[in-house]
C-alpha cells in the first residue's frame, strides 16, 4: 500500500446551509465538531451567517479559543450576518464566487455539512475546480 505525505491543518472551513437541521443530533454534531477544530488548534473560516449547523460549529471553538472568521457575500447579510465581533472577524465580499475565492485563500481542508442547495452548489465548484486543477 502506498503512503501518502503527513500534510498538517491549520485552518479549517465548514459549510452548510441557514437551518439547523430536522434532528437535535444534528446540532450535537456541529457543536461536537466546533469543539475538536479547537481542541486541533485549527482557525476556522465559515459562510458569516448566525444561523445554521456551520453556525452552531463557529460558536463551539471560537469559546474554546479557534480564530473564526465568518465570510458573507453582501446579498446574504440582511439574511443574518454576525451582529458583533464576539465571534469571531467577517469579511464582506461582493458576491458568492468572490466568498468561493476567499475560502480557498484562508483554508486548507473544507468539511461540509449540506442541507441546501446553496452549499450543495459550492460542494459541487470546488469539486469541479479541483478537477481541472484549477486550485
Amino acid at each position: 500500500m502506498a503512503t501518502t505525505p503527513n500534510r498538517q491543518f491549520k485552518n479549517i472551513c465548514v459549510l452548510s446551509g441557514f437551518n439547523y437541521g430536522k434532528h437535535k443530533e444534528f446540532v450535537e454534531a456541529a457543536i461536537d465538531l466546533g469543539r475538536s477544530i479547537a481542541k486541533r488548534k485549527l482557525h476556522l473560516v465559515y459562510g458569516g451567517g448566525n444561523r445554521g449547523l456551520s453556525k452552531m460549529v463557529s460558536e463551539a471553538a471560537f469559546v474554546r479559543g479557534s480564530q473564526v472568521l465568518g465570510i458573507i457575500p453582501r446579498a446574504l447579510k440582511p439574511l443574518g450576518s454576525l451582529s458583533d465581533s464576539s465571534t469571531g472577524e467577517e469579511l464582506v465580499v461582493s458576491g458568492m464566487q468572490e466568498r468561493i475565492t476567499e475560502m480557498l485563500n484562508h483554508v486548507d481542508a473544507f468539511i461540509f455539512l449540506p442541507e441546501d442547495f446553496a452549499t450543495l452548489e459550492v460542494l459541487i465548484t470546488l469539486a469541479s475546480w479541483a478537477y481541472l486543477h484549477i486550485h
